[in-house]
């Protein structure tokens, strides 16, 4: 027999439930995580974003608030036309309320603009482009992780302040590249560097012998590597192999990842300075969580862009639930209004032109005697405050910057 206390208890549940329904378009706030499942960036995002979107919706406790959520996920192979087809088909037919990760810049770029014509919501934590910020900002995206602005002010400020004075460039020749070759140079001019040449190399290249010779032969004193993923450890790999190191040269990943750390070792890549906007070990909350990730991810760690996924469908979700809406420009407008907070990311902002605010960390790889044990990989150098780590809002040319 149940008490007249748990029947009045239980239909209050199924009342708040069916209304937190009602809101909802079809029933189901329906989220698609689009990444490389396959190639060079899916140890950087891949299933493993797809894990850490699940733990977000678990650790939310959408079931527990009548929040039906479902998990979607694709592999757009790094085309933009796959890409965009498979964002068009969620959109449209198995109505996608909202598509999260998307690393490669020039696929980003793509669904940004399909997600602002949908009236969708769209949250970028692999795609690395800060455009979509600029001038491709758009009411209905959300930059969360890093950006190339980042990256380059972050690094190249460093290296450059310590002596880095002369670069030659290593890029791949897309989006994602040319923007953080763009935002490096910007940054090694204006503290009065040089830069004595540029090479362009295709996305997942395996030989790069031809562009580290001539790196070689430019004697800067740093070789940029503007790329990514395996691009940049097959960079690093055959940079040893041409002794570039050994011969005075130093090497600046513009945007490495602990998945890269992880698979070049220590013995390759200590020394290397770059930024990140997340480490696993940097307080007891990023260490539970990234305990939990490895165990579902069979083993590995998560890297900041896997984290970012998770942050961002956090505040997503609590977007959705304060505006009981899953229309897409609403609950963006509704993410912007709302401060942020998570155990990965802690507190911080959405800006006006989409960027989402906090600390990034200036990193060093320890030397194989400074590390613990697998992926004790990084020294905090510096931790550059929110209000240096992102593009002053004035300076991005977003339209939706009055």
């Amino acid at each position: 027999m149940f008490s007249k206390r748990s029947i009045i208890a239980a239909a209050s549940l199924a009342c708040a439930a069916s209304l937190a329904q009602a809101q909802i378009s079809d029933g189901v706030v329906k989220i698609g995580v689009l990444s490389d499942m396959s190639s060079l960036y899916s140890d950087i995002a891949g299933s493993g974003s797809t894990v850490a979107a699940r733990m977000a919706v678990e650790d939310f406790g959408a079931a527990r608030k009548g929040m039906k959520v479902e998990i979607l996920s694709a592999d757009h192979l790094n085309k933009p036309d796959v890409g965009s087809s498979i964002a068009r088909q969620w959109y449209d037919v198995d109505k996608v309320d909202v598509i999260v990760d998307v690393p490669t810049s020039s696929i980003a770029l793509a669904i940004n603009q399909i997600t602002r014509e949908k009236g969708k919501a769209f949250l970028v934590s692999g795609a690395a482009t800060s455009d979509l910020t600029g001038k491709a900002c758009s009411p209905n995206t959300i930059h969360w992780t890093y950006d190339t602005w980042m990256l380059a002010n972050g690094t190249g400020n460093a290296i450059v302040k310590t002596g880095g004075d002369t670069w030659y460039f290593i890029t791949a020749d897309y989006a994602f590249g040319l923007a953080l070759e763009r935002d490096t140079e910007a940054v090694v001019l204006k503290n009065g560097g040089k830069v004595l040449g540029k090479v362009r190399h295709p996305l997942n290249a395996q030989d790069f012998s031809s562009f580290l010779l001539q790196a070689q032969a430019s004697k800067a004193k740093i070789v940029g590597l503007a790329n990514a993923g395996g691009d940049t450890t097959n960079s690093i790999k055959q940079a040893a192999e041409f002794g570039i190191v050994k011969g005075g040269q130093s090497l600046a990943g513009m945007l490495v990842f602990i998945s890269d750390i992880h698979g070049l070792g220590l013995d390759k890549a200590q020394g290397l300075i770059f930024t990140e906007t997340f480490y696993w070990d940097l307080n007891d909350q990023t260490r539970a969580f990234a305990k939990r990730f490895a165990a579902a991810n069979s083993g590995k760690y998560p890297t900041m862009v896997q984290a970012g996924v998770y942050s961002a469908i956090t505040h997503y979700l609590k977007a959705v639930q304060a505006g009981k809406t899953d229309d897409g420009t609403k609950v963006i407008a509704k993410m912007k209004e709302l401060p942020t907070e998570d155990p990965l990311f802690g507190k911080g902002t959405v800006r006006a032109d989409g960027r989402k605010l906090h600390p990034a960390y200036l990193v060093e790889v320890k030397k194989p005697s400074e590390s613990k044990g697998p992926y004790d990989y990084y020294k905090i150098r510096a931790t550059i405050p929110v209000d240096q780590a992102f593009r002053p809002m004035n300076e991005g040319g977003c339209s939706l910057v009055k």
